[in-house]
């Protein structure tokens, strides 16, 4: 058999992409296998990275999207991993796709065991599969599915006990359990569109530009940057629309001052009261991000991974682009696979003037605030 060989090589300047894909051929890491396939010169065959063939040399090695470029290229699928078909990881996430759109259509929640036997799998395996996929557990689909369906009820239905069994919650006492976190307010207060919920508010400025620092009793709701204060109110009057919003008193002057010295040490970790609302997956994501220690970064595909949800990067960006508590919640520490800053909700060149100020911490401020620059 004639060996395959090419007259170009793209792998021959090794990247850090690439090295990072080399690493996940040498642990056959699932996690890769719908981001790219391997191909090998000296055998004219591509493999997906979980292929339990024995390795080749990299030096052997070319890295291509998908099986349709390495076809293009020349190289023909491996009989053993069938990179040209859906891989088990692709095959499982569909699986679980269609779970979740049982869920999400179902009048009461299904239970694990129901959900499992459909499945064709142990409650035990589908639990840990569906976790690994979706990032939440079935149980914390349902309920987080179940507080969408209730903030759009609750505008329509006739009363707040209507809207919570019309949302498939079997009693008051499961709801009120976790309505406090999962609406951010009471259900009366959610109906009546929060009007009756108070938020404080006071502008700074520092390095970064102007700052608008908002809190409810609970914690800091909103950190937001900017040029504009005016720009920045009517930020914080669109995520809350039908809130009272007032003016500073002590605490949150207090509060602000914090904020301020973290904007100004963002590498050091905090201990403010934050008052964080999102979605269980969201709320996953940004706690993932508050242990990238100052001074680092993590690619979107690494944070995915992180949460135990691989074949999410895209809702993994969209989580971090959702973040409105700036710095604290360190969004800014999410780069692309390549390094690239990619976007960001307050500007790009504010998210490069904070990584380059967490990773030399004693160099100077800018005596002059940054601009909104590149738009997010």
């Amino acid at each position: 058999m004639t060996a395959h060989r090419k007259e170009t090589h793209p792998t021959d300047t090794p990247n850090r992409e690439d090295e990072e894909r080399w690493t996940a051929v040498l642990r056959r890491d699932p996690a890769f296998d719908e981001t790219f396939v391997y191909a090998v010169r000296t055998t004219g065959i591509y493999c997906r990275p979980t292929c339990p063939a024995r390795r080749p040399l990299r030096s052997h090695v070319e890295f291509h999207p998908a099986a349709a470029a390495a076809v293009q290229a020349g190289y023909r699928p491996c009989r053993r991993c069938r990179p040209d078909t859906p891989s088990p990881i692709a095959q499982r996430t569909a699986l679980v796709a269609r779970l979740c759109r049982q869920i999400e259509s179902a009048d009461t929640s299904p239970s694990l065991q129901a959900l499992a036997q459909q499945a064709g799998m142990s409650p035990w395996h589908l639990h840990r599969l569906f976790k690994s996929i979706v990032g939440v557990t079935p149980k914390a689909y349902a309920s987080t599915h179940r507080a969408k369906q209730l903030r759009s009820s609750l505008s329509t239905a006739p009363s707040v006990t209507a809207a919570i069994h019309d949302t498939g919650y079997g009693s008051h006492s499961a709801f009120y359990a976790e309505a406090s976190r999962s609406l951010g307010m009471t259900p009366s207060r959610y109906r009546r569109g929060g009007r009756e919920e108070t938020i404080r508010f006071a502008f700074g400025d520092c390095w970064l530009g102007c700052v608008l620092v908002a809190a409810t009793l609970k914690g800091i709701c909103a950190i937001l940057m900017g040029e504009q204060r005016d720009c920045l109110l009517g930020e914080l009057r669109d995520r809350f629309p039908d809130a009272r919003l007032e003016g500073a008193d002590a605490a949150l002057q207090q509060q602000l001052v914090d904020v301020i010295r973290l904007l100004g040490k963002p590498e050091r970790p905090h201990d403010l009261d934050l008052d964080i609302r999102g979605t269980a997956f969201q709320r996953l994501v940004w706690q993932a991000l508050t242990e990238v220690p100052g001074g680092s970064t993590i690619s979107y595909a690494q944070l995915a991974r992180r949460i135990g949800a691989p074949n999410a990067v895209r809702a993994v960006g969209s989580a971090c682009a959702a973040n409105a508590i700036a710095v604290a919640i360190p969004c800014h520490r999410a780069v692309r696979s390549d390094g690239s800053l990619s976007s960001y909700r307050w500007g790009v060149e504010r998210k490069r003037a904070l990584l380059t100020k967490e990773s030399r911490p004693d160099a100077e401020l800018p005596t002059a605030p940054l601009t909104d620059g590149e738009p997010s």
